[in-house]
């Protein structure tokens, strides 16, 4: 299959790796190319660990146009905070026929794409998300990363639902992970990186500026778990209200790895070798709160909200990293206006899914 790759941070570059060492025609994409024009020059990617190669990409391009012409299947895997200006530059360059997944979607993610480029273009386009992306993985150096770990099921929906089975079938005759979600509501509920990161980042704050450096997960604490646990219940309610019954974090942490020991989970993140040997990030200004509060938080509080539920834990997390980090995030955030769900109600939202 010819398969385009958006984005050549850890995750692009790991999943362009790892597909081209399955036989498929890669092209990776990136806004920057000198920022990658080591594998620009080899075009060649080495994978370590949990997946092992030396892989040769078709091309590497920051031509957005070459990148998309020719692909079937095209997996963006830049940070969710790009999706909407992605969907403006590639509406005129998508042909009928294509299929988008975002990798992953975070909140809404495949919502807020498809409303955007649907208001410039009628072209049909399939559209995907999944709920969290594949690898637990690191670019040490462009084009050598350290595959930590591969989730062995991942969800995923389309939207609307009912393109969700074609998706699935081209997908997964690439990899074969993902499992069929009910609809991007689901997937979007299933968000688990909005619950984990910000709270871990906001309670080590100061280590972090101080540029005392730990392991983000390994290093878990027993009360810090527990209030993740807490945040995750205002999760789980608001799943309850659309009648969507989700893994809590504990669950999910079980669900997504196999073999995970633990009691409780703290134990479950330490033991988890997949989290082994990822660092905490050098600043505060890293995608675990610039993009998990605008693409996470905000669309969680903005369904719960829908749905008349209260969210003041996530609400907290949101106003305590806006005054941190002096951004306000409800201005390019997915909030009800940004989503056009501003005024609408919980049945007709789902209708709108299928």
């Amino acid at each position: 299959m010819y398969i385009s790759i958006i984005g050549a941070g850890n995750g692009g570059q790991t999943m362009a790796g790892h597909f081209a060492l399955l036989g498929h025609k890669v092209t990776l994409y990136n806004i920057d190319r000198n920022a990658v024009s080591i594998i620009n020059n080899t075009k060649k990617i080495v994978l370590n660990e949990a997946i092992t190669g030396t892989a040769y990409l078709y091309n590497i391009t920051d031509n957005l146009n070459e990148a998309v012409n020719e692909a079937e299947l095209i997996m963006i895997t830049t940070t969710a905070d790009a999706h909407r200006e992605l969907a403006e530059k590639m509406a005129r360059l998508l042909q009928d026929g294509q299929i988008v997944v975002l990798n992953p979607g975070r909140t809404l993610g495949a919502l807020d794409f498809a409303n955007t480029l649907r208001a410039l273009v009628k072209t049909h386009v399939y559209i995907a998300e999944a709920q969290t992306l594949i690898y637990a993985c690191r670019a040490e150096t462009t084009g050598n990363v350290r595959v930590i770990g591969v989730k062995d099921k991942v969800l995923l929906a389309a939207y609307p639902a009912k393109d969700t089975d074609y998706v699935l079938k081209k997908v997964n005759s690439v990899y074969n992970c993902f499992i069929k979600a009910e609809n991007i509501l689901r997937t979007s509920l299933e968000n688990i990186g909005a619950i984990f990161h910000p709270v871990i980042v906001l309670f080590n704050a100061a280590a972090i500026e101080r540029g005392n450096q730990f392991f983000f997960y390994y290093d878990m604490t027993p009360a810090i778990a527990n209030f993740i646990e807490s945040v995750d219940s205002e999760r789980l309610a608001i799943g309850k209200a659309y009648g969507v019954d989700l893994l809590s974090v504990n669950k999910w942490v079980s669900y997504a790895y196999k073999g995970i020991k633990g009691k409780n989970l703290c134990e479950k993140l330490k033991n988890n070798p997949a989290y082994y040997k990822i660092l905490a990030p050098t600043t505060l200004y890293s995608r675990l709160l610039m993009e998990d509060i605008p693409t996470g938080l905000v669309p969680l509080i903005a369904l719960g909200e829908l749905a008349h539920v209260k969210t003041p834990l996530m609400a907290s997390l949101v106003n305590i990293s806006q005054s941190l980090l002096g951004i306000d995030f409800t201005t390019t955030g997915r909030t009800l206006e940004k989503l056009s769900l501003k005024g609408s109600d919980i049945e007709s939202f789902k209708n709108s899914l299928k």
